[in-house]
């Protein structure tokens, strides 16, 4: 099994908690939130309907290479939390859990999560050299376009 990793995030949106979750909850605000580098565009029909067993497909591009990307919602927890996984793309494991929790100052946004690379310690190296920073190039870019958007 190729070794896992993981990243975490979490940020305060002085939203409601109903506001925060409706805007995550709908699939095609994520092209909203990831950096432009990637060419993201969701290829499923929209709307599409959040919840446990939905299939989402994507294209990206990952340094200039064009890839597919189709996500399957593994868990939805209205108004509390939803779990995408990877089932095709760049990753040997992709797993991302979203939670909002409601606060006195607003809603709290936690996303964790667990990830690993194929091709053994070429994938390590690979993480070293270039993918654990791009997702923290990512991540923070969503950061700040959560902030925009939604505050």
């Amino acid at each position: 099994m190729a070794h896992v990793y993981t990243l975490d995030q979490e940020q305060l949106v002085r939203r409601p908690l109903r506001d925060v979750f409706r805007f995550f909850a709908d699939p095609s605000n994520l092209e909203r939130l990831t950096p432009p580098f990637l060419g993201f565009r969701i290829v499923t029909p929209t709307p599409i309907a959040m919840e446990p067993g939905a299939l989402i497909d994507y294209r990206i591009s990952l340094r200039g290479i064009p890839l597919r990307w189709r996500t399957l919602i593994e868990q939805y927890d209205p108004g509390r939390s939803f779990v995408d996984v990877q089932l095709k793309g760049p990753y040997q494991l992709w797993r991302h859990t979203h939670e909002f929790e409601e606060t006195a100052a607003g809603t709290l946004v936690r996303d964790h999560v667990e990830y690993a690379l194929p091709l053994g310690p070429l994938g390590q190296l690979a993480h070293t050299l270039v993918v654990k920073r791009d997702l923290q190039q990512i991540f923070a870019y969503r950061r700040g376009a959560i902030a925009k958007l939604l505050e």
